[in-house]
C-alpha cells in the first residue's frame, strides 16, 4: 500500500459533482480529506490517497478525464492527522 497526497482544484460545474465519492467507490483507494475550501466560484480539496500505486494512478486520470486540476499539494496544504 501507498499513500500520496494531490490537491484537486474543481471549476464551478463539477463542485456540486460527488467525485471524490465516485473516485473513493470507482478505484480501490481510500481517501482522506486534510483541507477543503469551497465557494461559489471554486472548490479545491487536499486528499490523501491510499492503496496500490497503479489504482492511485488510475484514479487520479480518472480525476483529471472529468475536468478536475490535480496538482502536488504545497507546503502546509497536508494536515497530518
Amino acid at each position: 500500500m501507498a499513500k500520496q497526497h494531490v490537491r484537486f482544484t474543481f471549476e464551478p460545474n463539477l463542485i456540486q459533482e460527488p467525485l471524490i465519492y465516485q473516485l473513493g467507490h470507482q478505484f480501490e483507494v481510500i481517501t482522506n480529506i486534510r483541507m477543503a475550501d469551497v465557494d461559489a466560484s471554486v472548490g479545491w480539496v487536499v486528499l490523501e490517497l491510499e492503496g496500490e500505486p497503479d489504482e492511485i494512478e488510475r484514479s487520479i486520470e480518472w480525476a483529471r478525464s472529468k475536468g478536475v486540476r490535480v496538482d502536488e499539494p504545497t507546503l502546509g496544504d497536508v494536515v497530518e492527522g
